[in-house]
């Protein structure tokens, strides 16, 4: 065994802060400290910080400026994006549509809205890959339909949707369309023209900025009811007052993964890859899961058969690695991934996940390190369990 280090493979969950982002951050804590709702000129210094990282988002997703809303993070986008529409739409129709393969903040908002507010949705089958059919999402719109979801990337087995597809076809029957970008940010295309997609959410963590803030698109002529009463903030849509330094750190963090995406993406694909034919090569029937292609670069994740992801988890953060299971793990109870049983895996399958998520900082031989102690710890549990069961 080599010698112990310490490899972070949780990029999904979530980044480091990019140093040139908390430098840009630092000032708005202590110099221009003003309420960006405050007439004098502390208050406007702050508010010009504020519409200025409004403007380069609003470049980065080919948006106007108008169209961008800073949240608290992703759930709040999602949530606010969601409800907000369901709620100024309901007169029109209560049907939604959605995915089983969505992030809870979406998930757990169209149940509410079904359980609570008498709303009715559809849930859309996924294949074993994780991909909507785009005949299914058509078939499913019907007169009563406002408003369909769809993850653009899902964040347990790194699957892309079709979503220009998918939002072209919610257009041409007057239904919004909404997708969860939080995943895809600083590895996809943001282009919200291109998309085609009347609301996105997205999470500054996610691409190397601070944790607390977001962003919603809302396309020109969405009307949404503010999910949080208050103050008339963010075009009265958010009430509160606005996090000037978090603000600013999204939108630099923003700016500087789509200035050097290239550069960044292809050293993601190069750091996957190598993780995704170590695995296979040295763990006897490891199945890679979700779509082989049609997935972020930075994503790598498995089935191991027989395996707690609990457990494993566990032993891989002992030996210094740092991942993450698909499924919503307790210990001592462990739960199968829901992703993983809409795409078919049985429940024994679905509890034996892992997900790896490379990042900016990764290198060959965290790669090599990492693979080689997966490798150890699936031989030692598959081992006991075996010696459990004589």
């Amino acid at each position: 065994m080599a010698v112990r280090r310490n490899v972070y493979l949780d990029h999904s969950a979530s980044t480091p802060v990019d140093p040139r982002v908390v430098e840009a951050m630092i000032p708005h804590f202590s110099d221009v400290y003003g309420n960006p709702s405050s007439a004098h000129s502390y208050g406007r210094k702050a508010e010009k910080a504020i519409e200025d990282a409004r403007e380069t988002v609003a470049k980065v997703l080919n948006a106007k400026p108008s169209e961008i809303v800073f949240t608290s993070g992703g759930s709040e986008s999602d949530n606010l994006a969601l409800r907000g529409a369901a709620w100024a739409m309901k007169d029109k129709g209560r049907h939604l549509i959605t995915t089983p393969i969505e992030h809870s903040a979406i998930g757990k908002t169209v149940a509410q809205l079904v359980d609570v507010m008498d709303f009715e949705s559809t849930v859309l089958p996924v294949d074993c890959e994780a991909r909507v059919d785009i005949e299914d999402f058509g078939q499913a719109i019907h007169a009563g339909t406002t408003i369909a979801s769809v993850i653009y990337a899902n964040n347990e087995v790194g699957t892309i949707q079709p979503i220009p597809q998918l939002a072209a076809l919610a257009r041409e029957r007057g239904v919004l369309f909404h997708t969860d970008a939080v995943q895809a940010g600083g590895q996809l295309t943001l282009n919200v023209q291109a998309l085609g997609v009347d609301m996105m959410s997205l999470s500054a963590h996610k691409f190397y900025g601070p944790k607390g803030v977001g962003v919603l698109y809302v396309r020109d002529g969405v009307e949404l009811v503010a999910v949080q009463t208050g103050g008339n903030h963010e075009n009265a849509r958010r009430a509160g007052t606005q996090n000037t330094p978090l603000i600013v750190g999204l939108a630099k963090a923003l700016q500087w993964a789509y200035e050097e995406i290239e550069t960044r993406t292809a050293h993601y694909r190069a750091m996957r890859d190598l993780l995704v034919d170590g695995v296979l090569s040295r763990v006897p029937n490891a199945q890679f899961t979700g779509h082989l292609t049609e997935r972020i670069p930075t994503h790598a994740s498995f089935v191991f058969d027989g395996i707690d992801s609990t457990t494993l988890l566990m032993h891989l953060d002992m030996k210094g690695v740092a991942a993450s299971g698909g499924s919503a793990c307790k210990t001592g109870n462990p739960e199968p991934s829901s992703v993983l049983l809409a795409m078919g895996y049985n429940e024994q399958e679905a509890i034996g996940t892992l997900r790896l998520t490379v990042g900016l900082q990764t290198t060959e031989e965290d790669v090599e390190y990492a693979v080689e102690t997966i490798a150890e710890v699936i031989e030692k549990l598959t081992r006991l369990k075996r010696e459990m069961v004589l």
